[in-house]
């Protein structure tokens, strides 16, 4: 076990989904909680999910604008009971983590796991074991990120009565046995339950369940090791919401339940900035060899002032000079990525997504091809979207006007939010 960070805060986040539908079987409790003891949550996020058909693993693939770990933490963040996070990631993974958690955390406690999920779980129940207090313990997958919060209420009830606790759905589909390729004898669906995360134990005794289990037993779960040494574990009702990700289709299918609500809204930028010696050029966030850079408060780098315009103007909160006046000493040569990360957070405030942005230079030199893809990356970066959102082009005007003589650098910018219908 290797430990990244020993320290770290939950803050919290807008994932409050609303209460699902009743299962409609009495043996699955569905009573509020009387109390909210204080939890740990384990996320779970050391695998490589080579089903996803993701370019990086699923965890720290971008689902609505935020990596799909992101999601998890903050769903888990947002509960009241829940007082520390932690997050255990595969073998090389730190950066992709602390990068894919930026969003929602700035100081995450991350664990390197093991080879299989349930070593994993036990690097952070032996990382906790150090800690008094342990009472409550909350496993969760991070390919599941929407999380209500009912469900959770629900696996704190049940620890009242019991060791463990773990959400379930009914099943619906008709269920036979594959009879080589051929449809074999019915199952009775009635009584089985597919099983979901989080699941709930006392820390305890989920840390003898762990200890006591041969290794090489086949069980996929933490209540299976509890089922294992002969401790009931309550089911509670789950929700649809917390189906996992796993293959391409289902990411799909979330991102449009993510998206759902929310209406597109459009915002235009402009900027132009003289070109003047002896100052460095910032395009995108990408300093450019030239002999001339842009003359300005700031840095100057007018892609992203004519980028920054275009967020706020699509949430009708200003322009750059509103919220950054130039007449104000502190942002005096300040880096204008200071400017667009604070759009972005305006963004993310009012709980949109940024959908597309397109930026377009206009100058006659430098010539804008040979960095666009950098370009593209830094804005991706900052904007904390994916690469395919982000266009940036450049044109001339045919030695016309100011660009035309090379005086100066224009840029226009567009960029497209999904925020929630008003």
């Amino acid at each position: 076990m290797q430990i990244l960070l020993p320290l770290g805060a939950c803050i919290p986040a807008p994932y409050l989904w609303p209460k699902p539908p009743l299962c409609g079987k009495r043996a699955i409790m569905t009573e509020t909680p009387r109390s909210a003891p204080t939890l740990t949550a384990i996320l779970v996020a050391a695998g490589t999910g080579s089903r996803s058909g993701q370019h990086a693993p699923k965890q720290y693939s971008l689902l609505a604008g935020r990596a799909v770990i992101a999601h998890s933490w903050a769903a888990l963040a947002a509960h009241p009971a829940i007082g520390r996070i932690i997050v255990v990631i595969g073998a090389g993974q730190e950066d992709m983590a602390r990068t894919a958690l930026a969003s929602v955390t700035d100081t995450p406690i991350l664990i390197t796991g093991g080879a299989t999920r349930r070593d994993s779980v036990r690097a952070a129940l032996e990382f906790l074991e150090r800690d008094a207090g342990n009472g409550a313990i909350l496993v969760h997958d991070a390919a599941r990120p929407l999380l209500p919060v009912g469900v959770i209420d629900r696996l704190i009830a049940a620890l009242d009565h019991h060791e463990g606790a773990i959400p379930v759905l009914p099943v619906a589909d008709t269920l036979v046995w594959d009879d080589d390729a051929m449809m074999g004898d019915a199952v009775e669906r009635a009584p089985l339950r597919r099983v979901q995360t989080p699941q709930a134990f006392r820390f305890e005794t989920l840390l003898r369940a762990h200890l006591s289990c041969p290794a090489d037993i086949p069980i996929t779960d933490d209540a299976g090791l509890l089922r294992e040494i002969g401790i009931p574990v309550a089911l509670v009702e789950g929700d649809a919401m917390l189906e996992k990700l796993t293959y391409p289709d289902d990411f799909a299918r979330m991102q449009a339940l993510l998206c759902a609500g929310r209406t597109a809204r459009t915002g235009m930028g402009y900027d132009v900035h003289r070109l003047v010696e002896g100052k460095p050029l910032w395009l995108c966030g990408v300093e450019i060899p030239h002999s001339h850079g842009l003359s300005g408060h700031s840095d100057a780098d007018v892609a992203i002032h004519a980028l920054v315009d275009a967020l706020l103007g699509a949430l009708a909160e200003g322009d750059i000079g509103s919220h950054f006046p130039p007449s104000d000493p502190q942002w005096k040569g300040a880096p204008s990525h200071l400017f667009l990360s604070f759009a972005r957070e305006r963004v993310a405030a009012r709980n949109g997504i940024i959908s597309h942005v397109d930026v377009t230079l206009i100058c006659e030199a430098p010539k804008v091809g040979p960095h666009r893809e950098a370009m593209r990356v830094r804005l991706a970066e900052l904007l904390e979207i994916p690469l395919p959102a982000v266009s940036v082009k450049a044109t001339t005007t045919e030695r016309l006007g100011f660009a035309g003589r090379r005086e100066g650098i224009a840029a226009q910018a567009v960029a497209t939010l999904l925020v929630p219908a008003l």
